[in-house]
């Protein structure tokens, strides 16, 4: 038979009192938010099923429309923007574009066939400056909200927020240069895509700025697995000693290159990787990456979105959010370079 869960185990869980407990299960108002999701988290750990004065209803459907979720940063991604939305009581719809598979177009018509209260869109079509961007103005001509997330053509006037690629590429060139390389490669995404452009422009800043003489080593691939390590077999084939990537993901794809190649990482080849996805820290080496402030991002694009639904009007502007450069074991000084 089941033990029953007690307020005492609830209490112990949440780290909070007995007397908190109650007071939230009775739906007293006299109890701090945080404190209230600490003891909501407490009841969904222990398996224990909320009381129907806690259920919220939902004020409306909000569509969030992402890429393929086999890239961890997406479904962090999706799974911040889904905690954002939680407290004001409005449902995430979410939306998986793979290759092949349901369109922005499709989803887009079922979202407002759904009466959707709005859409946040992340690393869409919007970020691709050779598509057709029309799709968004015909949204807000029916008065649907939106918001965007990673790069907006500047063909396309909605709110965006994104990390700025361009500083996040230039810092990890300052970094492999600091450290001795010379001979620095750009693994990134398609050239028509923004965050693309905007990383090739920061490495290009970077390259001009700490090794004028040098010429530029960029491969354009898919940001994949396999886009990494074909990238990784063409720069080492310009005697790459250091490889900066355009995702995580990617950047494991070049560590395969690297190896299949006879070399090693770091001794032979550093790699950059860029995101800071879940698990990242745990490869073998742990992943030197440029971390994108998803929080941050997420919290801006919901409030936002928010408040557009409310009947605001924000303005179309894109904004761009400080990476940080996280350093872990996949670089280290070039080989016989010396680094004071």
């Amino acid at each position: 038979m089941q033990q029953r869960i007690t307020l005492a185990d609830i209490a112990e869980q949440a780290g909070v009192s007995t007397a908190t407990v109650s007071r939230v299960l009775n739906g007293k108002s006299n109890v701090a938010e945080a404190t209230r999701r600490q003891v909501l988290v407490a009841l969904d750990l222990l398996g224990y099923e909320r009381p129907e004065s806690l259920r919220q209803t939902s004020k409306g459907l909000v569509g969030l429309i992402v890429p393929e979720l086999t890239n961890p940063i997406f479904p962090l991604y999706a799974q911040e923007i889904e905690q954002l939305l939680a407290p004001s009581g409005h449902t995430p719809l979410l939306c998986t574009q793979t290759p092949g598979g349901t369109s922005e177009d499709e989803y887009i018509e079922m979202l407002v066939d759904r009466g959707v209260a709005g859409i946040i869109f992340v690393s869409g079509r919007h970020s691709d400056t050779g598509g057709d961007v029309t799709r968004y103005q015909r949204l807000r001509d029916r008065g649907v909200p939106l918001v965007t997330v990673n790069g907006n053509a500047s063909t396309i006037k909605v709110p965006g927020f994104a990390t700025d690629d361009r500083a996040a590429a230039r810092m990890a060139v300052d970094h492999l240069a600091s450290l001795g390389h010379t001979r620095i490669g750009l693994a990134t995404g398609p050239g028509r895509m923004v965050p693309a452009q905007r990383k090739t422009a920061g490495y290009e800043d970077g390259m001009r700025a700490n090794l004028p003489d040098q010429p530029l080593r960029i491969v354009e691939t898919l940001y994949t697995y396999e886009g990494g390590a074909s990238a990784a077999g063409r720069l080492l084939e310009q005697d790459c000693t250091g490889i900066i990537c355009g995702s995580d993901i990617m950047a494991l794809g070049v560590i395969s290159g690297v190896r299949a190649a006879g070399k090693h990482v770091p001794q032979d080849v550093s790699v950059i990787g860029y995101d800071d996805s879940p698990l990242i820290p745990m490869m073998n080496p742990p992943l030197t990456t440029v971390r994108q402030p998803v929080a941050a991002i997420c919290r801006a694009a919901v409030t936002t979105l928010l408040s557009a639904i409310a009947g605001e009007h924000p303005a179309d502007t894109e904004l761009l959010f400080k990476p940080d450069l996280i350093v872990r074991g996949s670089t280290a000084p070039a080989p016989h370079a010396m680094v004071s």
